[in-house]
């Protein structure tokens, strides 16, 4: 009775901790979106059929065209992040009243670097994640696991799809991943066990997505959110998903974990973050791959975020990562 009575007390202790309530923030927001989905996605269609029909102003026709367009994964990917804006309310009070009991830790401090040496953070860190991801994409092609596109992009589209993400998402996903939740991370956990439990979470809902294949009959049904998300879940029991796909994104979330834990502040991730971005979307406008490769889909997958040589690139990019993070660690400039 000792053994399950003890796992309770420590189920309760988790649940009742910083860290508890951000895994209740997720588990509440993915079951709010599997409830709002499919009306969301009933409304949309709905919006895209009134605008074949109406005049409507061009922001409306615009949204309209976009939800015409759109799958019902779509749809529940909006509705879930629409879910966790709605319950961050929740999440903060309960965190408030943990803190006001005294069951947190102190969490290591914010570094205040100025901003050039923060711009140089940013530049530093965009060059060496997306030089090397870059040149796996070079390597590719050489290779013949890839194979140029038979048109350039133009330059104005290429800044839209590859500038304009990498700054976007980088410094978003930043502030919430490293700057948020990981912060509420190292209040309840150590360093070691809050960056995994961060990482972890960055790459579980960057995979957030349903096998190829999966169709929803009928995506106005009540339950059609929760038949998407048993697909997605079910995605997660693949043994090859974990070892190339998901593997990978938690290598890139334990690296931004720790360069924010070196460097005490988010410049650094913010630019690993952006050059990945950068670099990825950048050889998805280039390149093509080529299907039947030998390299596939072990040595890579079907971009440059899944199998064994993105994952071998981002160990060589932590490897440099640890000799220029000395040049920004405060404690060894501080010893200095």
């Amino acid at each position: 009775m000792a053994g399950p009575r003890l796992k309770s007390e420590q189920v309760k202790r988790f649940l009742q901790s910083e860290i508890g309530a951000a895994v209740l923030w997720l588990l509440g927001s993915l079951v709010l979106a599997a409830v709002v989905s499919p009306w969301l996605h009933q409304a949309g269609k709905w919006l895209a059929a009134t605008a074949q029909t109406h005049d409507l102003p061009a922001a409306i026709e615009w949204l309209a065209a976009a939800c015409g367009r759109a799958k019902f994964g779509r749809f529940y990917d909006r509705a879930l992040l629409m879910s966790a804006v709605l319950l961050l309310p929740v999440m903060f009070h309960r965190i408030r009243s943990v803190r006001a009991a005294g069951g947190a830790l102190q969490a290591p401090r914010m570094t205040r670097w100025g901003w050039r040496e923060g711009v140089l953070q940013v530049t530093v860190g965009c060059m060496l994640a997306g030089g090397l991801l870059w040149g796996l994409c070079v390597f590719l092609h050489w290779s013949g696991a890839n194979e140029a596109k038979p048109a350039a992009p133009a330059l104005g589209r290429l800044l839209s799809k590859v500038m304009v993400p990498a700054l976007g998402a980088s410094l978003v996903e930043e502030c919430l991943f490293r700057g948020l939740l990981l912060g509420l991370w190292l209040r309840f956990a150590k360093p070691v066990a809050a960056c995994a439990g961060s990482a972890a979470l960055f790459a579980f809902l960057h995979f957030l997505n349903p096998p190829p294949g999966t169709l929803i009959a009928d995506p106005g049904h009540p339950l059609a959110g929760f038949q998407l998300l048993g697909a997605m879940l079910m995605h997660f029991t693949e043994p090859r998903f974990f070892l190339t796909d998901f593997a990978t994104l938690l290598a890139v979330g334990l690296m931004l974990a720790w360069a924010r834990l070196r460097t005490g502040a988010l410049w650094f991730p913010i630019g690993l973050h952006a050059g990945w971005i950068m670099a990825f979307k950048a050889c998805g406008m280039f390149y093509q791959k080529v299907q039947d490769h030998p390299l596939r889909p072990w040595g890579v997958g079907d971009n440059l975020r899944s199998g064994l040589l993105p994952l071998f690139t981002l160990v060589a990019t932590a490897c440099l990562c640890h000799w220029v993070l000395r040049r920004f660690d405060p404690l060894i400039r501080a010893s200095r």
